[in-house]
């Protein structure tokens, strides 16, 4: 497995980070928290094996929310932006990198649906909605 270097950071800049690792998987999460989590109908995540993330810049920007429920959830977002960044899982087996905090699309597609059958009620409508440039008329 071929290691690739990878660049990110958040929305406002302030947070900048570099991790060498190999993808492992990049999937969509349509579960409960992971949408609560972005705002949106599904978190998009890459998976990777347990790699150190060199913050570049704005480390001290950066907090840890872990889900205090049954289930393993965590979110690491710069406090400025709300961006998430990566972080790895409590374990420290896995690191979870958010797939849109990346500088660069990574050369892999979504491979998973995770939790599909909590994904929300107006998804696939959305998806079939009609596509603009830009904001709609």
């Amino acid at each position: 497995m071929e290691t690739s270097v990878f660049s990110g950071s958040c929305l406002c800049g302030k947070v900048k980070y570099t991790v060498a690792t190999h993808i492992d998987a990049f999937y969509f999460c349509h579960c409960e928290q992971c949408r609560k989590i972005t705002g949106s109908a599904f978190a998009s995540n890459i998976l990777t094996k347990s790699a150190e993330v060199n913050w570049i810049s704005g480390f001290e920007w950066l907090k840890r929310f872990d889900y205090p429920g049954e289930r393993i959830f965590t979110k690491v977002f710069c406090t400025h932006c709300g961006s998430g960044m990566p972080y790895l899982n409590k374990q420290a087996n896995a690191l979870v990198i958010p797939a849109d905090s990346l500088d660069h699309a990574p050369n892999i597609k979504p491979n998973h649906n995770i939790f599909w059958a909590d994904k929300a009620s107006w998804y696939e409508s959305g998806i079939a909605a009609p596509k603009c440039a830009g904001f709609s008329e």
